[in-house]
């Protein structure tokens, strides 16, 4: 059994039972595939018979990201498996194996891949039309259920000889693998379910799948990485003190191995950094305190009568990734009364329904969905107009900032709670800056002489 220590005093001014049970839940690290604010999240592999063969049977495999906004980006999806029996893959449209295997038992018309544990990929964009079939032939690149449904799923046909011709004799693969495009899912068995339906073009005629069977696969960020990926920096227009990245908050600079990180002040600097049009899954980053390929900073810029206004800034450090359809969900307890998102589409999630606190946003498109990688453009920014409810605002003990942030679905570093910027008269034991000296002593004059 894990234990998990949440530093909490100070940090909230009132707080129900229920979101404080929250709060833990979401400050523990877990190997479980379980994400409070998307709790049901998953990509299911839906694998459909169309018809059998004279040595077995045509099948349409279909995955749909049903995760709420954790994307699959490129290089996209890889899928795998291993086969019951002795099945080759004879043809397939929409997607191909990555290796053909030995398939020195058949003498003619040779199958497309006859290994007992195939990895399958997705066809590129620009692929002949003979070769593709609806939803694939995108690179294996997932959108978000949120962001769009439409490109949220992909499929590919396969034609599978020496197998089962019957829903009696056929078998379902096993040990089912997914990397989106890293590690991080864990796939169950599949389970044979009630046959698909389709509807005709003209939706005058339901047709169904001989047999279907779907896999389920979750994600869990401790998988996918052992360091974080992103975090949080904190600042206010009510004191001057800017609250950074925690230090090696993905990891420290390695200072016994040059090349660990770039310097953005090295002479040459376009000749070592790679391409702008090409992605690693490997980041490579800029050379800063916390290491972290995202930064996400939070800046609460004004304040109103009767709305607030928060800046949001996202940094990109990854001379190795330039990300495309980006997103980033926010928990604050005030997403219940914002009012306007300024260059920024968004929406509300709320897994749980009586709770209205966490948002997702992301880019618009052809504007700003693209996060190009560490350099001058390398960062996006918006931003966010809260109406006040005040019954519950309040400047004081960090109420105006995020309780936790991801981006791209992964959890980021938030600063320690006690760290957060504190209102000048909350009598923090932080340093006091000369600016609210001097403050102070002319309001002490004005107050023991009457100058004005």
């Amino acid at each position: 059994m894990e234990f998990c220590v949440v530093p909490i005093s100070g940090f909230f001014s009132k707080v129900t039972t229920y979101t404080l049970l929250l709060f833990l839940l979401l400050s523990c690290s877990s190997t479980e595939a379980y994400d409070a604010l998307d709790p049901i999240g998953n990509i299911t592999i839906k694998w459909d018979i169309i018809n059998w063969t004279p040595d077995g049977y045509l099948a349409v495999v279909t995955i749909y990201n049903f995760q709420q906004y954790r994307h699959v980006q490129a290089p996209g999806w890889t899928l795998g498996w291993t086969w019951a029996k002795k099945e080759v893959i004879w043809n397939m449209v929409g997607g191909q194996t990555t290796e053909q295997g030995d398939c020195s038992r058949y003498k003619a018309n040779l199958p497309h891949c006859c290994k007992k544990n195939p990895t399958v990929v997705d066809l590129m964009p620009g692929t002949p039309y003979n070769q593709q079939i609806a939803n694939c032939c995108r690179g294996g690149v997932l959108n978000s259920w949120v962001q769009d449904p439409a490109t949220a799923v992909s499929s590919f046909q396969v034609s599978v000889g020496a197998a089962g011709t019957s829903n009696r004799t056929v078998r379902v693969p096993k040990n089912f693998t997914l990397k989106a495009p890293g590690p991080g899912y864990t796939c169950g068995p599949a389970k044979i379910v009630k046959p698909s339906k389709f509807v005709t073009a003209d939706k005058r005629r339901t047709t169904q799948a001989q047999m279907t069977w779907n896999v389920t696969c979750t994600y869990s960020q401790f998988l996918a990485q052992k360091t974080p990926t992103c975090c949080v920096s904190l600042s206010s227009f009510y004191n001057e003190t800017i609250i950074p990245c925690q230090t090696c908050a993905c990891g420290c600079q390695n200072v016994t191995q040059p090349g660990s990180c770039i310097n953005p002040q090295m002479p040459h600097l376009a000749s070592v950094v790679p391409s702008s049009g090409k992605n690693s899954y490997t980041p490579l980053v800029q050379c800063t305190s916390h290491m972290c390929p995202i930064r996400v900073h939070w800046h609460v810029k004004l304040n109103y009568k009767e709305y607030w206004r928060v800046k949001l800034t996202i940094t990109n450090f990854n001379y190795n990734m330039n990300y495309t359809q980006w997103n980033l969900v926010v928990q604050h307890p005030n997403f219940d009364n914002l009012t306007t998102v300024f260059s920024f589409n968004h929406k509300s999630l709320t897994p749980y329904a009586s709770i209205n606190d966490t948002a997702m946003l992301w880019g618009v498109k052809f504007y700003n969905d693209l996060l190009t990688h560490a350099g001058p453009m390398g960062n996006v920014q918006s931003e966010l107009l809260f109406r006040k409810d005040q019954a519950t605002f309040t400047f004081e003990k960090g109420w105006a900032f995020p309780r936790r942030i991801y981006f791209n679905g992964e959890n980021c570093v938030m600063p320690p709670p006690e760290a957060y910027p504190w209102l000048p008269n909350t009598g923090s034991s932080r340093p006091v800056s000369t600016f609210n000296l001097i403050m102070t002593f002319l309001s002490a004059m004005t107050f023991l002489y009457g100058y004005t």
